[in-house]
């Protein structure tokens, strides 16, 4: 999962430029397949029930795809700062953990702060506060 998840989100900075070429050309897997693997996972780790696990997914790929426009965007406008795109990145993953908050037990938020997820949160409230403490010099 720590991998999956690390890979996820390379995959989707990259997309637009990710090809891979051989006889056929292979296809990049979709902001909906993605959310649609990933929500598998989540509901067999977290024991989501079907209504939860649609939930996910749903929120996945309304994500996904809002934040891979973002970052297109951005590489449109010719923006070449890593920062700027980290820290929309972070805003993305940031809205999809707090919607999986309202609808996760307490028991399955638990179990998903501590597994991959819960240590890219971290790592992104830590980006957050180190930039806020930056503003305030």
């Amino acid at each position: 999962m720590k991998l999956y998840y690390k890979v996820l989100i390379t995959i989707l900075l990259l997309s637009s430029s990710l090809y891979s070429f051989s006889q056929n050309k292979v296809q990049e897997k979709t902001p909906q397949e993605y959310a649609a693997e990933i929500a598998d996972k989540l509901g067999e780790e977290l024991k989501l029930e079907s209504w939860a696990i649609f939930y996910v997914d749903s929120t996945l790929q309304h994500d996904y795809e809002a934040l891979k426009k973002a970052l297109e965007n951005m590489k449109k406008a010719g923006i070449d700062n890593q920062d700027l795109y980290q820290k929309t990145q972070d805003k993305w993953m940031e809205r999809i953990d707090s919607t999986f908050q309202t609808f996760f037990t307490k028991s399955q938020w638990k179990t998903y702060l501590k597994s991959q997820a819960g240590k890219n949160r971290k790592e992104r409230k830590k980006r957050m506060a180190k930039e806020q403490n930056n503003k305030k010099k």
